[in-house]
């Protein structure tokens, strides 16, 4: 029993490998990859979409949000946030604003997945979990590769009232692998300060995976004054 119930943990693995690698698989593809008739793979895929860890859609199966929660987790004490530790530091000391990572999820969201919080008392807390939809916010347009060729999105009353957020990606080669943005409250930056600091967070994120890169910093940016 104990050999046949490992087996069939191993045969799951796989199956949920194939499905990850491929991003959107079909039943016969996930099969072969697995080396799995399509009745096991089948018995298989469908245990894993009850616990969430894939989900069926026209083009396949697909991860589900089970595991996009457990990558966010893990990705809280690895490498993404690790590497970005700094860039979310210099982005709240040269603005006294909050800074987040944001990763892709499913179903068109986005999770964020580290923060620095402001120092001003007015302020944006923790978002660490939330999830946000890819449009109508800067994060979510820059997971969507909507930035324009500027490098940066800014959008105004997004995911709340009253505030700015300014977005910029984080690259894998030619991959989008997350959002580096600063959150602000409206009243506190004009539209040329958003400007400067669409320049200081595509700078940040532009050097968090290339480590060849310099990041180009404009200054410091008083967001609550008149220089910038």
């Amino acid at each position: 029993m104990a050999d046949t119930s490992t087996r069939t943990v191993e045969r799951a693995l796989l199956l949920l490998g194939a499905v990850c690698d491929r991003g959107a698989v079909s039943l016969a593809d996930a099969a072969r990859d697995a080396s799995l008739s399509a009745s096991t793979a089948l018995r298989l895929l469908r245990t894993l979409e009850a616990t969430g860890f894939v989900r069926k859609d026209d083009d396949g199966y697909r991860p589900g949000m089970r595991i996009v929660q457990l990558g966010a987790q893990a990705l809280s004490h690895e490498s993404l946030v690790s590497l970005s530790g700094a860039a979310l530091d210099r982005l709240v000391a040269g603005t006294g604003e909050s800074a987040y990572l944001n990763v892709p999820a499913d179903d068109g969201h986005g999770i964020y997945i580290a923060v620095r919080e402001g120092t001003h008392s007015v302020r944006h807390t923790s978002w660490v979990g939330r999830r946000i939809p890819l449009t109508g916010t800067a994060a979510g347009r820059v997971l969507a590769g909507e930035a324009p060729a500027c490098g940066y999105v800014v959008v105004r009353n997004g995911v709340e009232p009253d505030v700015t957020a300014v977005a910029a990606p984080v690259m894998i080669g030619d991959r989008i692998a997350a959002s580096l943005s600063v959150v602000v409250p409206s009243y506190r930056i004009s539209e040329h300060q958003a400007e400067i600091l669409g320049q200081l967070v595509a700078g940040e994120a532009s050097g968090i995976l290339n480590t060849s890169t310099t990041p180009t910093h404009p200054g410091h940016l008083t967001i609550d004054g008149e220089s910038a």
